[in-house]
């Protein structure tokens, strides 16, 4: 390290560096002497003081070397210091000629080191995506450090050339050893699917950079960002265009923004990853958790696809979960503890969603865990009680049992979902006249005892709800009903379900489709089984009569199932 420095003071020609710098021997000369004068400790050296100095002691000849001094600013190899918030384009010559100029980091790393020999990960496979996302925000410090410096310097200058050169070899590397891998990496395969683009792609980890390390406050901002990923204004306004809100990072709800309005008139953007993506890419592993613990319980576990904006309900039933969920809002049940009204902070409440089978009543339980952020442990009820007969007592224990343990184990309260409660609910038997009646009531007591004490967020569907015990119905503080659609209703779900690609007869007569009374699960298999037989033609072409044959199969039969239930915009 000592014996660079000694060469390049002697005789620049021969130092390890002069290759490296891509300068003329005046240039060359005007860096050996701001080192011998940093090593005398003046860090900064006015400009005029060295060309008189070197070049003549008449400053207007001097001024005419001036050049020699913006091909080192260009290059990287010296900064200004008076102005160092000034872009170096932005100054006059004579502004150049009455500063102060000291050596750049890099020239002392460079003297130092004796080359610019770049740091780069093994191209082996990745163990993990912790690994993974080490060597991308690597990859975006580079990005950071060109957006900083590539107003100030040539794009020539050793300085950019160096930086490009390592985040070529850095990205490189990063698909090689993508290539090698074969454990899950989460954020590479978000990209994949979401198909970002370049620009997307440094946009998107630049913020996940940031979420990770905090260490930027302006790291959000939308001019930053697009300084990482434009080479100059023209390309920056046209870059814009990635961060409004017709792109593809806004309008599929990758990026959230908030508008702040600046001291001095105006507002920017600052940008957050869509919390709910960013919670899957930094806990990968949280859906595997559950899964693992949930696996050996009496549980299934439901992660929830769509939210409640997305299912298609009757206004009065979509208006009246709405204001539920409000009312089991955070601030809210903050509030209440705040006030005395409520101990704890935790979401707790007991609801029945009651009415025809297919109406929607679990999706929607689905999509309340999904707006709520909570795991949903679902329990069909009928097929438990089928299941352990003559142990129902045991079992109702079971069932709140292993749901407190995984709650423990979770550290986190998911959503019980009672599926076809009927029997947990039913009347009970004021006269039992058989022992099957008595281990009956005596398994509704115990359910009663338990959900009298239970403290968190339960939802139990069920198809009437006048068969339920009046000593249940007064522990729900909600009961929804779902109704079965209008013709209107029936109407926008036929629009929503029928496939958008396929071919339909001339005069295809939706409304008359819609005339028949059915439930949004009906009009869903009825979809699904024209489909398989008009499929199965030379002329695939629906038409109407054919959705009608089948409605008339689903209204003469028995079947009246409530598993496909609710139904989703497409």
């Amino acid at each position: 390290m000592i014996q660079n420095i000694k060469v390049f003071l002697q005789n620049p020609k021969k130092s390890k560096i002069y290759d490296i710098l891509n300068i003329n021997d005046d240039e060359l000369q005007i860096l050996k002497k701001l080192l011998e004068e940093y090593i005398e400790g003046n860090e900064d050296i006015k400009v005029r003081n060295i060309l008189t100095e070197l070049f003549s002691e008449d400053k207007i000849k001097a001024l005419e070397y001036i050049g020699y001094i913006k091909k080192l600013l260009e290059e990287g190899w010296i900064v200004i210091s008076s102005f160092s918030q000034i872009k170096n384009n932005d100054l006059s010559i004579l502004e150049i000629f009455n500063s102060s100029v000291s050596l750049s980091v890099a020239f002392l790393k460079l003297i130092e080191q004796g080359s610019l020999d770049l740091v780069i990960p093994e191209k082996t496979p990745y163990n993990d995506h912790l690994e993974y996302l080490h060597d991308q925000f690597l990859r975006i410090e580079i990005y950071e450090q060109l957006s900083n410096i590539k107003s100030n310097y040539s794009k020539e200058s050793a300085s950019i050339k160096r930086l490009q050169s390592k985040l070529k070899l850095i990205e490189n590397t990063i698909k090689e050893k993508i290539k090698k891998t074969k454990v899950e990496l989460p954020v590479q395969n978000f990209i994949k699917e979401y198909e970002l683009n370049e620009k997307e792609e440094i946009l998107f980890l630049a913020l996940l950079k940031e979420e990770y390390t905090s260490s930027n406050e302006n790291a959000r901002e939308q001019n930053y960002l697009l300084n990482l990923i434009s080479d100059d204004e023209i390309e920056r306004i046209k870059n814009r265009a990635l961060l409004d809100d017709n792109s593809k990072l806004i309008s599929e709800e990758i990026f959230e923004y908030d508008e702040l309005f600046g001291a001095f008139g105006g507002y920017t953007k600052i940008y957050f990853l869509n919390e709910d993506i960013l919670n899957e890419l930094i806990h990968p592993k949280k859906k595997h958790k559950i899964e693992h613990i949930v696996r050996e319980s009496i549980f299934d576990f439901i992660e929830p696809k769509k939210g409640l904006d997305e299912v298609i309900l009757p206004s009065k039933t979509k208006e009246m979960i709405n204001t539920l969920l409000k009312q089991i809002d955070k601030r809210v049940l903050k509030l209440l503890k705040e006030w005395g009204i409520k101990e704890g902070s935790d979401i707790e409440a007991k609801i029945i969603f009651y009415g025809p089978p297919g109406t929607g009543k679990t999706l929607t339980a689905h999509s309340i865990a999904k707006e709520l952020d909570k795991p949903l442990l679902s329990l069909d009820s009928s097929k438990i009680l089928s299941m352990y007969v003559g142990e129902s007592e045991k079992n109702v224990r079971r069932l709140f049992d292993e749901y407190y343990s995984i709650c423990e184990k979770l550290k986190t309260k998911p959503i019980l979902l009672l599926n076809e409660a009927d029997q947990f609910l039913s009347s009970r038997t004021t006269a039992a006249f058989s022992s099957a009646d008595k281990m009956h009531n005596q398994m509704q007591n115990i359910f009663l005892e338990q959900l009298e004490k239970f403290d968190g967020l339960l939802i139990a569907t069920t198809n009437l709800l006048e068969t339920i015990d009046s000593a249940f119905s007064r522990r729900f503080e909600y009961k929804i009903l779902f109704e079965k659609p209008t013709f209107k209703e029936r109407k926008k779900l036929w629009k929503l379900k029928l496939p958008k690609s396929a071919q339909y007869e001339e005069g295809f007569d939706i409304n008359k489709l819609s005339s028949f009374e059915l439930t949004g699960a009906q009009i869903e298999v009825i979809i699904k089984n024209t489909a398989y037989k008009v499929a199965m033609r030379k002329k695939p072409v629906f038409k109407t009569e054919d959705f009608i044959e089948e409605i008339k199969k689903e209204k003469g039969s028995a079947f009246d199932s409530e598993k496909e239930l609710g139904f989703i915009k497409v």
